[in-house]
């Protein structure tokens, strides 16, 4: 140990401690500043470099309801930004598998990070560098950043852009499969109301032909003419209107209840046409799911490794760690001569 006349580590003489063993820190600070230096160099740690997109969702769900509808009493407007819950919901979709999965197989990301065929944890690694290099972020504005970290900045680049390309091409496919059945369901009662439709059109048709025209008006006519020809003593007349009040009487109820319920079924119809034109533009039409704020563009400086940071640490590290070692052996000569003047 140093014979100097310093006897251990005290608070009150810390700057005579650090003075005394100046060289020492001197050797130790130089020493892990050229052996970070070199270990941080792109030789041992991979530069990456960083790209990123800045977006927020739109808060328009129903493209129908957005654009077409007139009785819907929403707010939605396809212009207006998206609020917390559709923050979360982007979020969640662009960690989907579905989004990782297009990239892995576009970018052929088990090659580019080296990631061998043979290796039994082929797909946990991969999973744990696409976490590392890829991440989702919110800000404090309710917008989202993509960043993505690669060791070629145009990679990167082309990376972010495309996830955010994608995220259009997962929430649309997603809300397309449910639109598509909505559209499907109302289609089908569609369909199946216009035909009822036709077939009360025909049956009323038949009626007609019968000489059912106008249930109501009808009869009141007919009493009024046959009155008057009763009056008159006109059998042929007062005959010929029997019979077609017999008519009246036979298939007027029938003519009044297909008369109703078509006109019932053509209100619903009108109702049910402009849901099924509604359903239909859900179904087959897409719209922007996200403000693009800012794309990304290839770095011109790599973000990983700092090395002046890692310099930094380094240095304060193993200075600090020198310290300690130095009290704490110090502390332990100091107790050995302790003991060694307490024996006889």
């Amino acid at each position: 140990m140093n014979n100097n006349t310093y006897e251990g580590f005290d608070s009150s003489n810390f700057i005579a401690f650090l003075y005394q063993w100046k060289k020492t820190f001197i050797v130790v600070g130089v020493v892990a500043m050229v052996l970070s230096a070199i270990f941080s160099a792109p030789y041992f740690i991979t530069p990456l470099y960083r790209s990123q997109v800045i977006l927020f969702p739109t808060s328009t769900n129903a493209i129908s309801k957005a654009l077409l509808s007139t009785s819907y009493g929403g707010k939605e407007d396809i212009l207006e930004f998206g609020e917390d819950e559709q923050v979360e919901q982007m979020l969640q979709i662009l960690s989907s598998t579905k989004i990782r999965d297009s990239i892995v197989v576009k970018y052929q990301l088990f090659k580019h990070y080296e990631i061998k065929d043979s290796d039994p944890f082929r797909n946990t690694k991969l999973f744990k560098e696409y976490e590392s290099n890829i991440k989702f972020k919110r800000t404090e504005n309710s917008a989202v950043k993509i960043i993505v970290y690669d060791r070629d900045a145009q990679v990167a680049a082309n990376i972010a852009n495309d996830i955010a390309s994608l995220y259009d091409v997962v929430k649309n496919v997603m809300k397309r499969k449910r639109a598509w059945q909505g559209y499907k369901i109302v289609e089908r009662e569609y369909l199946k109301l216009k035909l009822e439709i036709a077939e009360k059109e025909d049956s009323l048709t038949v009626l007609r032909k019968l000489g059912v025209h106008d249930y109501e008006s009808q009869t009141e006519m007919i009493n009024r003419q046959l009155a008057m020809e009763i009056a008159k003593g006109n059998t042929p007349s007062v005959n010929r209107l029997e019979d077609r009040l017999d008519i009246l009487a036979k298939y007027g109820g029938p003519y009044v209840s297909l008369r109703d319920a078509l006109e019932h079924d053509k209100k619903q119809l009108s109702e049910i046409r402009a849901k099924y034109e509604e359903a239909k533009v859900d179904a087959e039409q897409d719209l922007p799911q996200k403000f693009i704020v800012s794309e990304a563009y290839k770095a011109e400086k790599k973000a990983y490794p700092v090395r002046w940071l890692i310099v930094l640490i380094t240095v304060f590290g193993a200075l600090f760690l020198s310290v300690l070692i130095i009290i704490t052996f110090e502390q332990i000569e100091k107790l050995q001569l302790k003991k060694k003047a307490s024996q006889p």
